[in-house]
């Protein structure tokens, strides 16, 4: 970004009153005009639509975020965009109901290193996308009719455990091979407290074990015991959006949801996805 273009981000993101709470968000934008690397928005397409295929986008003054939870109230996800990943933002606070799928056909349509310039029309309530040369407009979602967005609750999780990412991929690709469901959990040998990822099939079984003494664990906090089992399908949707180089934070509880943290490779995008348990019965 040039050192003009980063000037005008910023003047478009302060106001008076400070940061807008995504929260309060409501209405259409009365303005909306971005430029973003596709790679980028591609990201942030990634990390949604691996649950649903439509959103509502709630547009503050220095991000832009998205909340919303799978058709089967299984898994959710929540992810902000801040307003200095794009080449240039300018927003009024509003909300956007976008199709998911129809908008990552078009983005899609970059090269690498393209950028994607965005501008709503508040007459229309259309979007132009511009991007490789081709102009595109897309019709917009009436943000009512889409399902409502889910709180987030608050848990009280007994490990949080930040891990290289690829020791997820490993994990998850590993559980395939044997069943549909994965257990997250912990254990101790000795002083050492272990994250314990295993899937039991039919008849072949796989387990993986990571102490806090190993460098694929970045850092833990282990206060007390922790196990759930997982529909695998959805960790093998969510795993697909995960920094193929980067550190993934676990949050694990005892017959508990488990949060997954991870930030993109510059830190200006931020992603929880939070998958309920099956509860095993005695």
């Amino acid at each position: 970004m040039s050192e003009s273009e980063a000037e005008a981000t910023t003047q478009s993101t302060d106001t008076e009153s400070g940061s807008t709470d995504l929260a309060d968000v409501s209405g259409a934008p009365t303005q909306f005009e971005a430029t973003i690397e596709a790679d980028s928005l591609q990201g942030l397409i990634d990390s949604v639509d691996v649950l649903v295929d439509e959103c509502k986008v709630r547009l503050g003054d220095d991000r832009v975020g998205i909340r919303a939870v799978d058709p089967a109230n299984v898994g959710m996800v929540d992810v902000e965009l801040e307003a200095e990943a794009f080449e240039s933002y300018h927003t009024t606070p509003g909300l956007l109901g976008l199709n998911l799928e129809r908008f990552a056909d078009v983005v899609s349509l970059a090269d690498k290193g393209d950028l994607v310039h965005l501008n709503f029309d508040p007459q229309t309530r259309k979007l132009h996308i511009n991007v490789g040369g081709i102009e595109y407009t897309l019709a917009l979602i009436d943000p009512d009719s889409i399902r409502q967005e889910p709180d987030i609750p608050d848990l009280d999780l007994a490990v949080e455990v930040s891990v290289q990412s690829g020791v997820v991929d490993q994990a998850v690709t590993a559980a395939d091979m044997v069943s549909d469901h994965i257990a997250l959990g912990t254990q101790q040998d000795g002083r050492i407290n272990q994250l314990v990822i295993e899937a039991e099939g039919d008849t072949d079984d796989v387990e993986l074990v990571k102490g806090e003494d190993e460098e694929e664990i970045i850092d833990g906090t282990f206060n007390g015991a922790a196990h759930s089992l997982f529909s695998l399908d959805y960790l093998k949707d969510m795993n697909k959006a995960l920094p193929k180089d980067g550190v993934v934070t676990l949050e694990l509880g005892q017959e508990f949801p488990v949060k997954v943290h991870f930030d993109d490779e510059d830190e200006q995008m931020h992603t929880t996805y939070m998958l309920a348990p099956r509860i095993q019965s005695d």
